[in-house]
């Protein structure tokens, strides 16, 4: 194994840089030739490759977005796209992948790899934090900051008037920014598509404040919350409420953009170099992950959708806290 490629596929994250850093470091470390795949599965089947050198990756770990840009590929979906790509990994002489995607990326490469068997090490990206197989995947911790900044924000307007807020974060499928976010700047309530929403205890702080208790009350959603998002629960309280002030702040593709938190850059770099180490090792349809503080390699398999377990411990603390 003389050269190995590298793309970024799916949505952007905070720490794609830094990982890319990392991946050509260690290529270098170990004397091998890294090659950038530019926009993703797609660019895979055009060929868009470019060679990478520590000195094309000199200071990036500080920036967001992806130097290898990223975008879906519809022809990656099918057989001859997949057979195509294979073709240009041969003719630019490649002979290993790492991958840094989320679910649907580590679904096509799944794909592929079931048709080509290939030398392939899959990195989790992806704001969401849905993978199994990692305790954090790169951009979340991130995104989790950016939404905290932004709630901190908003909570000083709504104090100065006495406002109730709906503040919607990303999370189609799960709940982790918004349970995390939302547990960081106090919020009165949280809803999630893991749980069903039970608006009692939203009730009765409103009419609290109606009764006189005035107070500011901060409700962080996620998108993919059974009551149709923000907007359609800030309507559902104003219909109830007809004189009650709501308003509603979708933070949406700000929490994909900005420098990369401490976190999120140590977690890419340590992964980046695990990612290359595994190769060198002859591991291949795997992914690597950081859980409980230490790099963990697992079946590409294992790198499916999960969803935040709400326990009955994080039940009881948003109770308390929110009281």
């Amino acid at each position: 194994m003389n050269t190995i490629g590298v793309l970024t596929s799916g949505g952007d994250a905070p720490g794609l840089n830094a990982c890319i850093r990392s991946i050509v470091r260690a290529c270098t470390y170990h004397g091998k030739r890294c090659v950038g795949i530019h926009n993703g599965f797609e660019g895979m089947i055009a060929g868009e490759f470019e060679d990478l050198s520590n000195e094309s990756v000199s200071d990036i770990i500080r920036r967001g977005g992806t130097l290898l840009k990223s975008t879906r590929s519809t022809r990656f979906t099918t057989p001859e796209g997949r057979s195509h790509a294979r073709e240009q990994l041969r003719g630019h002489a490649i002979d290993a992948l790492i991958l840094l995607g989320g679910d649907g990326s580590f679904s096509g490469a799944r794909a592929f790899l079931a048709e080509h068997p290939f030398p392939l090490v899959a990195i989790p990206k992806t704001i969401d934090n849905d993978l199994a197989g990692t305790d954090a995947s790169i951009g979340y911790d991130t995104a989790c900051n950016t939404a905290m900044e932004a709630m901190d924000k908003i909570r000083d307007t709504a104090e100065s008037h006495n406002k109730i807020f709906f503040v919607e974060v990303m999370g189609r499928d799960a709940g982790f920014i918004a349970f995390r976010s939302g547990l960081s700047v106090g919020a009165e309530a949280i809803y999630i598509p893991e749980t069903h929403n039970n608006l009692d205890h939203l009730y009765s702080l409103i009419e609290s404040n109606q009764a006189g208790r005035q107070h500011s009350i901060l409700v962080v959603v996620a998108e993919g919350d059974e009551g149709g998002g923000a907007a359609q629960l800030a309507k559902d309280i104003t219909t109830r409420y007809p004189h009650y002030d709501a308003r509603v702040s979708i933070l949406g593709h700000i929490q994909r953009g900005g420098s990369p938190s401490c976190a999120d850059r140590v977690l890419a770099s340590k992964l980046g170099v695990a990612a290359v180490q595994a190769l060198a090792d002859g591991f291949s349809n795997v992914m690597v992950g950081d859980i409980n503080g230490e790099v963990r390699i697992s079946p590409l398999s294992h790198g499916v959708k999960r969803r935040l377990n709400v326990t009955p411990e994080l039940s009881q603390l948003l109770r308390i806290l929110s009281a």
